[in-house]
């Protein structure tokens, strides 16, 4: 079995030992992750693309302004997200979007921001990697005018109406251990509804850590466990769903997995 974690957060700060995050994924059957670069404030990106520099062989960086942090960037900040986002090992842009349950950012401004890094990604010829909770209109909208019909809705939670919105244009879902929990059953219904070569898996680590692991750290090597329930959902073994996810994120970020 070989898996592809397609979104994950390994920032040292939360992984002090990223050697040994990734020596237990590997023992899992994960064989690539992709890991996002995330603005977090003026003139500070973390230190993901550090992490993601000193083991090319398995992980493959994103970079984004997530909308809670949208208020804070400036024009630098933007200037440096081209010039990042323009390298070759840089797979995707994002984690970009609207989130308008936190509101941590102005609806205008998360939409402002959202738009330049459409306009980002389209310009770049890559994937955007889209956070979109409870704004799924509003996110399809933007979509639609900004012309994307490349990217995943990563961390997908919607139900089939919001799955039947990104599929229409041309996006993929990937879903985080948020499956596996209790009472997600529109969740799980747009799973069912959602085509199995449109779907990747995800742990969004540190974060959403699935059952049984619920409550802990997140890390990729739990991706398993969502994999596992998805491919229950989908009526598929456990190694087809990881055959098919597999080449779908390869092909959607261009990973360099053999």
């Amino acid at each position: 079995m070989r898996l592809i974690d397609a979104h994950c957060h390994l920032e040292r700060a939360d992984f002090a030992e990223v050697k040994a995050v990734l020596e237990r994924a590997r023992a899992a059957g994960i064989v690539h992750a992709v890991v996002v670069g995330q603005f977090q404030g003026p003139g500070d990106w973390g230190n993901a693309l550090e992490v993601a520099a000193a083991h090319p062989e398995f992980l493959s960086p994103t970079m984004g302004i997530h909308p809670h942090d949208a208020a804070q960037a400036t024009e630098e900040d933007f200037a440096t997200l081209e010039h990042t986002c323009a390298r070759p090992e840089l797979r995707a842009v994002g984690e970009a979007g609207l989130d308008y349950y936190y509101d941590r950012s102005p609806r205008e401004v998360q939409a402002q921001v959202f738009r330049r890094q459409c306009a980002l990604a389209r310009t770049l010829s890559k994937p955007l990697v889209v956070h979109v909770r409870d704004a799924h209109e509003d996110c399809e909208l933007i979509l639609r005018e900004e012309g994307i019909r490349r990217g995943v809705i990563h961390c997908f939670t919607g139900d089939t109406a919001a799955a039947r919105r990104y599929l229409d244009l041309g996006f993929h879902i990937s879903l985080s251990g948020v499956v596996t929990y209790k009472k997600t059953e529109a969740l799980q219904d747009a799973v069912r509804f959602t085509p199995l070569d449109r779907l990747m898996v995800e742990t969004d680590s540190p974060f959403l850590a699935p059952v049984p692991h619920r409550g802990r750290k997140n890390e990729p090597a739990h991706v398993v466990e969502t994999a596992r329930k998805v491919a229950e959902l989908k009526g598929v073994t456990l190694e087809e769903l990881a055959a098919i996810t597999t080449a779908t994120a390869a092909s959607v970020f261009r990973l360099p997995v053999a």
